[in-house]
């Protein structure tokens, strides 16, 4: 038999993000910024205590003062309904921004929770804007993350509003899979830190449909579990059922950074 190729499979709670070596900087604001100015955004930066798993960065309502960049673990934000009901409004890997959404009200509409042992990097707002007038680098960096998290909401909205409950699931393992692939980890193998219950809250499916369709996908040889672990085994058939641009999926997908 063949050997099976060994790929760089992530570990949400080994990886370590700081700016002098970020090697997650494909959304994070290091990205293009100059060394000296680099050291300038590092002396604005409060790396706080890990939150423990269930612990709230930040709640509903919480007056807005910075930014928070995930250097290690992950985070769920989700709303409260009048009734106290969750619903999942997004999940959030190592190298990404939280918070954007509380710059235009000064308050934060959502609540962000660790779904696991989660670093922090807080970056203070007024701090951050002040240094992103005298660093343009900074500031495209910025704007660039801001049309990032607007493009991935517009895509949610596709998938929440016009795909069947197999193409929601599909579509969201194939975004999961492409944000490891930016960050220079397997696209095709990968840990879920958020459980199947938070997954269907998300994708508004029910926790049964959302453990019968990863039976089925399993069945029909497009990936394997195994508990929290998903090996993607198919991902041009996936990405067709998703619906996503297939082309540009399964050609990097299936070349995985080793």
């Amino acid at each position: 038999m063949p050997t099976r190729r060994l790929e760089k499979v992530v570990s949400l709670k080994e990886i370590k993000v700081a700016c002098q070596e970020c090697s997650l900087n494909e959304i994070c604001l290091p990205v293009g910024i100059e060394q000296q100015d680099l050291d300038q955004l590092d002396s604005i930066i409060d790396r706080k205590r890990p939150l423990s798993r269930g612990d709230h960065l930040f709640r509903v309502g919480d007056s807005f003062q910075s930014l928070y960049a995930i250097r290690s673990g992950s985070l769920k934000t989700y709303a409260t309904s009048e009734d106290g009901q969750e619903q999942v409004m997004g999940f959030h890997l190592p190298g990404e921004l939280v918070g954007l959404d509380a710059i235009a009200d000064g308050n934060h509409p959502l609540a962000a929770k660790a779904l696991e042992t989660t670093s922090i990097c807080e970056i203070p707002f007024d701090d951050l804007e002040s240094l992103s007038t005298r660093l343009p680098g900074l500031q495209r960096q910025l704007l660039r993350v801001m049309s990032q998290e607007i493009r991935e909401d517009e895509q949610n909205m596709v998938i929440l509003g016009q795909k069947s409950a197999e193409e929601r699931l599909a579509a969201f393992l194939i975004g999961l899979s492409d944000r490891f692939r930016r960050r220079g980890f397997s696209a095709t193998q990968f840990n879920l830190s958020m459980s199947r219950s938070d997954i269907g809250n998300y994708l508004g499916l029910a926790l049964e449909t959302v453990s019968r369709l990863f039976t089925r996908f399993q069945n029909e040889g497009l990936l394997r579990v195994d508990r929290k672990h998903i090996e993607l085994l198919d991902v041009e058939r996936l990405c067709v059922f998703s619906g996503a641009h297939c082309k540009k999926h399964a050609a990097e997908n299936n070349h995985p950074r080793s």
